[in-house]
């Protein structure tokens, strides 16, 4: 099955890197787990709001430059925050950055804090 972006998602990705937006754009293609965007680009003050909230840990986020955007996988039209469902959409997040030579790092990947709906394009090659 293939899915497409909602009109809302493609809002959200005002602001965020075009490389960023291609990934996406071709990885609801591919995904087998349908997915819409939440966050792109993020204000340094909405930025601090979720440090203070704890829903960030740090102030120098890479949506704060357009470089990362969060995700939400849907099933059956609803949110759902299920860890399995995020390595299924990474593999087509992934697959898309690789089929686009784009270097991209998956929140799910990290050691200390796994954040399974958050994609950013690697400060290495996009600094």
């Amino acid at each position: 099955m293939s899915f497409a972006l909602s009109a809302r998602s493609r809002a959200r990705l005002d602001g965020v890197h075009p490389a960023l937006v291609g990934v996406v754009e071709r990885a609801i293609a591919l995904t087998p787990v349908d997915f819409v965007v939440i966050e792109g680009l993020r204000t340094p003050a909405r930025q601090a709001q979720l440090v203070r909230a704890g829903a960030s840990r740090t102030l120098n986020s890479r949506h704060v430059t357009g470089h990362a955007v969060d995700v939400a996988a849907l099933v059956d039209g609803a949110v759902r925050w299920d860890w399995p469902l995020y390595p299924r959409i990474a593999g087509a997040m992934k697959a898309a950055a690789a089929e686009r030579g784009v270097a991209l790092i998956w929140g799910g990947d990290w050691k200390n804090l796994k954040d399974g709906p958050h994609f950013e394009l690697d400060r290495r090659a996009f600094p």
